[in-house]
Parts: structure tokens; sequence; C-alpha cells
């Protein structure tokens, strides 16, 4: 087993006491299970930027905030220094959506240090004790699929209640333990107030599980979560306990202009992502 030279100086150091397998790579990263402090966790590891497929597209970075003035000037000016700050900004956008969500009660692996371009975090398990399958790997009956999509709802409401995000949820990107579902995959979350693609966002992640689990409850294909979401969201009216109907009158809904344009916009790109998600889940590489 290759282990990445990021992960193999933290052995170097003591910080991982072994790494016992590699459990998925993806686009942005590889994850792998390892003993740290006498507990089996998983340590994601990042790749370099040059190495990474996902694109750290604009549109995931406004609205996040950079405190230090030199850096941000730095950033905007894509200097070779403000290159570096960006990278070491995205990758610890994950750890403090983590931390921030953990916060809000969403179903989130704890994380418990970042070092290096290395996260280490909770191993989530099924209830025999080995690492969660992805949703995409679950087969659901239509009662167990409606109750799966309402856990998910939940958990995207109390996201944006947070104030954030997800923007690259799917079927990929969501364990199973033995309590439901878990999200993970959180560096190009977005600012839901500070980003003008949020709401495109929150639409096609909510959209992408009511596809998913309208494969097993058609029932769910003619519900309207994201637009209720976000209507409640934008009048300041959602809450964590919100209950919502899955109904949205089509008068109410926001027909912006620039809002569809960006959807058009970025239909292509995301489907040529969830081919190679397809395929990278094919060759056994995700």
């Amino acid at each position: 087993m290759k282990i990445p030279d990021r992960l193999a100086s933290l052995v170097n150091d003591g910080l991982i006491d072994e790494v016992y397998y590699a459990l998925m790579s993806g686009k942005e990263a590889q994850v792998f299970v390892v003993r740290a402090n006498n507990e089996v966790r998983c340590a994601k590891v990042y790749k370099e930027a040059k190495k990474r497929s996902f694109k750290q597209a604009v549109q995931y970075q406004e609205g996040r905030t950079v405190r230090n003035s030199r850096r941000a000037r730095a950033m905007a000016k894509g200097t070779r220094y403000g290159q570096k700050e960006a990278e070491e900004a995205w990758l610890n956008a994950e750890v403090e959506a983590l931390y921030r969500l953990a916060d809000a009660g969403v179903r989130v692996p704890k994380p418990y240090w970042f070092v290096e371009g290395v996260l280490v975090m909770e191993l989530v398990v099924d209830e025999d004790g080995d690492p969660a399958p992805r949703l995409d790997d679950v087969a659901f009956d239509p009662e167990t699929a409606r109750e799966y999509h309402a856990q998910m709802i939940v958990e995207i409401v109390r996201m944006l209640c947070a104030g954030l995000v997800h923007g690259d949820l799917s079927e990929f990107n969501v364990l199973v333990d033995h309590s439901g579902p878990v999200v993970i995959d959180l560096p190009q979350a977005v600012n839901a107030a500070g980003n003008n693609s949020a709401k495109m966002m929150l639409t096609r992640d909510v959209n992408n599980m009511r596809d998913y689990f309208g494969q097993y409850a058609p029932d769910l294909l003619v519900t309207h979560y994201a637009e209720e979401m976000w209507d409640l969201f934008e009048h300041g009216n959602l809450h964590p306990d919100s209950k919502l109907t899955g109904e949205f009158a089509e008068s109410n809904v926001d027909a912006d202009i620039a809002t569809m344009m960006r959807i058009i916009e970025h239909a292509k790109e995301e489907e040529e992502d969830r081919k190679e998600r397809e395929r990278m889940a094919r060759d056994g590489e995700f």
C-alpha cells in the first residue's frame, strides 16, 4: 500500500500510530483507516492542488471571509503567496464547516485535528463496526426511502440554519450508519447568506436527494422542498425544527433570471462531475 507523503510524515512524527488500509479515493482526497491515540479513526489526506480534479471555483469561495487583510489582498491578486494562502483556506474550510455543523446538531463525522493537509476524524461505522457504506451502496424499500429522505431534509435545514449550504451533496457523499445518514465532504460548503450561488446550490443539493430517493419512492419526485426551504430562510422564518410540507405554489417560485442562468451554466459541469464519479465508482477509485 502506497502511503501519501503527507500521511507518511505524520506517521514519522508519531501523530499517526499506524495506517491500516485505504478506504476510498476521490477527486480531492484519499481516505485511510488509521490508528491515532490508540483509537481507530479515519484520515482524509487532501491531494495537492495540481493533482485534484475538483475545481476551486469562484462560486464556492464567494462569501468566505479572510480576517488577515494582507492575506486577502494576496489571494485577490493571485500571487504565489496568495495562491498558497488560498489553498490553505480551502483546506481549512472543511474543518471549520465540520465544527460549525456538529455544534448545530447536523450528523457529520467528529473532527479531531487537521495538520499539514491531513484531517483526522471519526470513522463512521455500521452496526457491525465496519466502515459505513455510502448512500449509493444501499438499496431501499419505498417506506425506508421516504424515512431517509425526511432525515436528509432535516440535515439540510439544520445546515442552512447554521449558515451553510453543502454545495456538492449527492448519494456519493452521504454515509449510512446504524442511525441513518451522515453528511461528509464539506470543503466546498458555501456561505448561505453571502454567496450569490447559494440558492442554486441548495436547490441542486435538495433535488439530488429527491431524485435519488425518488427511484424507490416516486411520490418524492413531485416535492418542492428546496423552494419551500429557501423561501422560509430568505424571510427569516426557517428554524432547525421547522416542519416542511414539500409543497410550494408555483406562483411563489422565484423565477429570477440570474439564478436560472447560473443553473443552466453549471448544468453541464454538474453532469460531467456526476459521470466522473460514476466512472470512479465503477473502477474502484472512489
